[in-house]
């Protein structure tokens, strides 16, 4: 079984603080980017600690690929219910935009997941609070500023 070299890849880290009651750590490295065309690919890297990404909505064509571990996501429903799913290496996503927020963190290997963007207005993410509320929208040229500062 091989997997896939991440060693040359340059990371970002993003971390959370104690204000969350989920543990927010992951590290990202972007592939490619086309501002004028509105895409992006990256991979996010998921710790086997429990890191999530920042709880967010997609609100772009956005495909995803789990290369490595398993990707366990928690929609979060209007009525406060939470929906677990797992996709395991090999599955892939396609969404044009989610109906609902939710939060990604690795299985209990971590997970390896590629993500590539397609986005007619330069946003890419809602992120929110645990109750769904948007507190910030991630654009590529917000996440591109950052990943070339």
């Amino acid at each position: 079984m091989s997997t896939f070299d991440t060693s040359q890849l340059r990371w970002m880290e993003s971390a959370g603080d104690e204000t969350s009651s989920y543990r927010i750590h992951q590290e990202t490295s972007i592939l490619a980017y086309d501002r004028e065309a509105g895409t992006l690919d990256m991979l996010v890297r998921f710790d086997d600690n429990g890191g999530h990404c920042h709880a967010h909505r997609h609100v772009t064509t956005t495909s995803v690929l789990v290369i490595e571990g398993e990707q366990h996501l928690d929609d979060m429903l209007p009525n406060g219910e939470r929906v677990h799913k797992v996709r395991k290496a090999g599955g892939h996503h396609l969404t044009t935009g989610d109906l609902h927020p939710h939060m990604e963190r690795g299985g209990p290997d971590g997970a390896l997941v590629f993500y590539s963007h397609h986005t007619t207005d330069g946003r890419l993410y809602e992120l929110v609070d645990e109750e769904g509320g948007i507190v910030a929208v991630v654009t590529l040229d917000g996440l591109v500023d950052a990943w070339e500062s």
